[in-house]
């Protein structure tokens, strides 16, 4: 199994760094974990999105959603018959047209979204409206829900954030994983997290969150690594690039947890191992 992140960025996109996005693949099967402003266009460049096998979005907050939109635009351009006609072109604008991805969002979710798409509507080219309807299957998900896609199990860990959050685990007889999304401190990351190969965790903070929103600082995530005795950490979710502050983070995570503590970064691999 491999994490590749597309995108590691606290909020919105900055210095060229797209917000949260991580492609999970094995040797049959990819998946999208989020999809923050910025992934769309990060995701064309290794791939189309026609070749995922799914999509999970862990909450409802602007920085891990908003680019589900362009990313189904860019499905819908296969369904198209396009009145404009452009006959010098070396080859297909498009691909043919793929089965609807699989997208599973939070209770709820699905109301949203597609309020978002009809904000933008497109009079003459009406395929083009139907982003939650033809490019994807919206399935809703509950805290504790469990599901298939490909080869990897997946399950939906309810965790502690100011709306619904879950934390995803992704297993497979390549390895597993788990993915926070956002979260404070919480029991439930144990659950999580316990025994995988690879966590997955958000580090947004330098220092424990007084106010319950619901962020970890790297400390936190070492600890939560070092409780669940997980084989490696990848801290991720950054309100900066600057090298300095990210390399005191990994060391305040290394000072809890005491297996490979990485930092996240667009482009990045990760092999996830079993064992």
């Amino acid at each position: 199994m491999w994490l590749t992140v597309i995108g590691c960025r606290s909020g919105m996109p900055s210095g060229g760094r797209c917000s949260s996005s991580y492609l999970v693949s094995t040797s049959s099967t990819k998946i999208l974990l989020d999809c923050g402003p910025g992934a769309a266009t990060a995701l064309s460049a290794i791939g189309h999105p026609n070749q995922l096998d799914g999509i999970v979005i862990s909450h409802l907050h602007l920085d891990h959603c908003y680019d589900l939109l362009p990313l189904g635009k860019m499905l819908l351009a296969a369904h198209v018959r396009y009145p404009m006609r452009f006959p010098t072109l070396p080859e297909k604008m498009h691909p043919e047209p793929a089965p609807p991805v699989p997208l599973y969002v939070p209770e709820g979710g699905r109301s949203i979204f597609e309020a978002l798409a009809s904000l933008f509507p497109v009079a003459t080219i009406p395929m083009l409206d139907k982003a939650f309807s033809v490019a994807f299957e919206v399935r809703e998900y509950r805290p504790g829900d469990t599901f298939t896609i490909g080869d990897l199990k997946i399950g939906m860990h309810g965790l502690r954030h100011s709306v619904l959050n879950c934390g995803t685990r992704v297993e497979s007889a390549e390895g597993s994983l788990a993915y926070t999304g956002d979260t404070g401190v919480t029991d439930a990351l144990f659950d999580l997290a316990h025994g995988v190969d690879l966590l997955l965790a958000e580090a947004t903070l330098e220092l424990p969150d007084p106010s319950g929103h619901g962020h970890l600082c790297a400390l936190d995530a070492g600890d939560a690594a070092m409780s669940a005795g997980v084989g490696q950490l990848v801290l991720t979710h950054f309100v900066t690039d600057d090298p300095g502050w990210l390399a005191a983070r990994r060391a305040e995570a290394a000072s809890r947890f005491g297996g490979p503590v990485h930092l996240a970064n667009p482009g990045r691999q990760f092999a996830v191992r079993a064992g």
